[in-house]
């Protein structure tokens, strides 16, 4: 919620806010990305002027909020507004400018006493307002001194929490104490193992600063010496700390616990996918059928780990993984004859297999690859519907004994292509390039548009709120779309909050030949808003990128900001395989210069006109080069 705090020595009226309050007040969350050159300088701004406000002086703090916890210790920004743009004011006694509509944004010295907080005063003339923010401050960065009573970081010592693992899978045994303790881990049979201290950071000479910043020291064990009891010591003369290790359960048993993912859909095409990482709470990597039998062969916490074969471990997600009855035979997954099945709009390929394979789809220039994990390929047609101009040819080959990889060589780049089980078989779905008329390049595509948020979203120093003008922007663009030809699908087009996840899924629903999701910008903690805030652009999928740099080269031209580039980023509206999908964040809430922009008719037309002239320019070229 906004923070609100009013404090007059002397006012005349009422104190009013100079802006909309937001609905929410969250942490600026959004991703940040790589920043041009040094002095890279930005286009010339067509932002308008702040209009001059003078009302009676009320201090609104938008971020942070009350009693919040920073994530950075020492600097950041807070920003909000005081009602009048005659005010001065000041943070903790520093001067901080005010615009002229009443809006500021500072970074300063985030407070480090045993009480934090932000005195924010501001005076116009005789009167004055004064607010105590208080806020939570993040642990302290621990100090391990040479001398005096050992500290240990309690939260540095691993493993911990619920595990399981293999017997001869290496656990990995760690704490961060002093440089010139000692620590070994104490087995069950009264043996010790050492830890060994890490070796100092390449580069870094300050002895003190790495006296302060102590040592992880560790050391590898089998899990299966970490069946029962064991115990980390840490000693320093007469000073010792001893942990309990916590125990670590078999990850893999014979026979094999089997489990399936999810729960399997009849749908041909559904949207449910089971989401698995490279390490718990990872990144999300592969996108894999609901149904899939894996085996289970460990777990952590809340996640547990499953071999997709013998080569490659993943993690998901405990609720997504069901247990299948003991003694449930290993799935036979063999490939058998495979068929091209040529249509208007795309090509399948076909593969027969007894059971749901766990899967993963690449791009390259002009080829999709897909491997099938714990499959053997037993292809030996594959039959071709047609003199297809699409997929040329289809080669297969059996990479290890329990993977097998499929190739399609396309006569065009990759545009979009779709995973898909249905009756005893694997579907790999090829979309087929839109037919593009020179012209009028958007004549007859279907559009995605995504207004960005609610739920969350990031808020500016005057209280507006980003889902207002990304709705705002988004009407604009749907109507510029339409008058050039183009048929456009909303994911949202009132203020009511639409799920993340769903909003992908209407866009593939609506077969739209582009996504385009519409946002704006805010910073996370300790980053120095003033230094790189400016226009991004942001892919996830490889044959969205050239949409993601057309449209980012479209909007800086129009926005007038800092082009701070083109991302990889794994985003929900940037995941979709269907089509060319892109999230772009046109300008930052938080800079009151753009929050202003933002709230004009003006700025609004200005980014619908920018994605509209990067969508142009896209297909345009698509056209002329498959």
């Amino acid at each position: 919620m906004t923070a609100l705090f009013v404090f007059a020595a002397s006012a005349c009226a009422p104190p009013v806010s100079p802006g909309a309050p937001a609905p929410v007040a969250s942490p600026p969350s959004s991703a940040t990305g790589v920043a041009p050159a040094p002095g890279t300088p930005a286009p010339p701004s067509p932002l308008p002027p702040i209009p001059r406000v003078d009302g009676p002086l009320a201090i609104h703090v938008v971020y942070p909020d009350t009693n919040q916890r920073l994530t950075a210790r020492d600097s950041n920004f807070i920003f909000g507004s005081v009602g009048s743009g005659n005010a001065v004011l000041t943070i903790n006694g520093a001067p901080v400018e005010v615009k002229p509509n009443g809006a500021f944004l500072a970074y300063v010295p985030v407070p480090g006493d045993s009480a934090p907080r932000y005195e924010v005063v501001a005076t116009r003339g005789a009167d004055t307002s004064r607010a105590m923010l208080p806020i939570r401050l993040p642990p302290a960065r621990a100090r391990f001194a040479l001398d005096g009573p050992l500290f240990t970081d309690t939260l540095s010592v691993a493993p911990r929490g619920v595990l399981a693992r293999r017997d001869d899978e290496r656990m990995r045994v760690s704490v961060r104490t002093a440089t010139n303790a000692v620590a070994w881990l104490r087995l069950d049979n009264a043996d010790r193992q050492p830890l060994v201290p890490a070796p100092p950071r390449a580069g870094v000479t300050d002895s003190a600063a790495l006296v302060l910043a102590g040592t992880v020291w560790s050391t590898d064990v089998p899990a299966r010496q970490l069946r029962k009891k064991t115990e980390l010591v840490i000693a320093r003369g007469r000073d010792t700390a001893r942990f309990a290790i916590a125990a670590v359960a078999p990850g893999a048993v014979e026979p094999p616990q089997w489990a399936t993912l999810g729960v399997p859909s009849p749908a041909r095409d559904t949207d449910h996918v089971i989401i698995a990482r490279p390490t718990p709470d990872g990144t999300y990597r592969w996108f894999l059928f609901p149904g899939t039998p894996v085996q289970v062969t460990g777990r952590e916490d809340d996640y547990t780990r499953v071999r997709l074969d013998d080569e490659l471990e993943v993690w998901l997600g405990s609720g997504e993984v069901r247990p299948l009855p003991s003694g449930v035979a290993a799935p036979m997954r063999v490939t058998s004859d495979a068929r091209i099945i040529p249509s208007v709009e795309y090509v399948d390929l076909e593969i027969p297999v007894a059971t749901r394979p766990a899967f993963q789809v690449e791009e390259t220039d002009r080829a999709l690859i897909l491997t099938l994990y714990d499959t053997r390929a037993n292809t030996d047609i594959v039959r071709y519907g047609s003199n297809d101009s699409l997929v040329r040819v289809v080669r297969w080959e059996q990479v290890a004994h329990d993977r097998a990889r499929y190739t399609l060589e396309l006569a065009a780049k990759p545009y979009g292509y779709l995973a898909m089980w249905h009756a005893g078989a694997f579907v790999l779905r090829v979309r087929r390039p839109p037919r593009i008329d020179p012209v009028s390049p958007l004549k007859g595509l279907t559009i995605a548009v995504d207004p960005g948020h609610p739920p969350i979203g990031s808020t500016g120093p005057t209280g507006l709120y980003e889902a207002v003008p990304a709705l705002a922007i988004a009407q604009r663009l749907r109507d510029l779309l339409i008058a050039r030809g183009a048929t456009v699908m909303m994911t949202r087009t009132t203020d009511a909050p639409v799920e993340l996840s769903l909003r992908p899924i209407l866009a593939r629903r609506a077969n739209a030949n582009a996504l385009v999701s519409i946002h704006l910008n805010a910073f996370p903690d300790g980053t120095n808003p003033f230094a790189n805030n400016g226009t991004g652009t942001y892919f996830f999928q490889p044959h969205s990128e050239p949409l993601a740099r057309a449209l980012q080269s479209a909007l800086v031209d129009r926005l007038g900001l800092r082009n701070i580039g083109v991302h990889y980023d794994n985003l929900a509206l940037a995941r979709p395989t269907w089509m060319p999908a892109v999230l772009c964040e046109g300008a930052f809430m938080m800079i009151p210069e753009q929050e202003n922009a933002l709230r004009t008719p003006e700025y609004q037309e200005l980014y619908a006109r920018g994605v509209v002239a990067g969508l142009e320019n896209y297909f345009r070229a698509l056209g002329a080069n498959p």
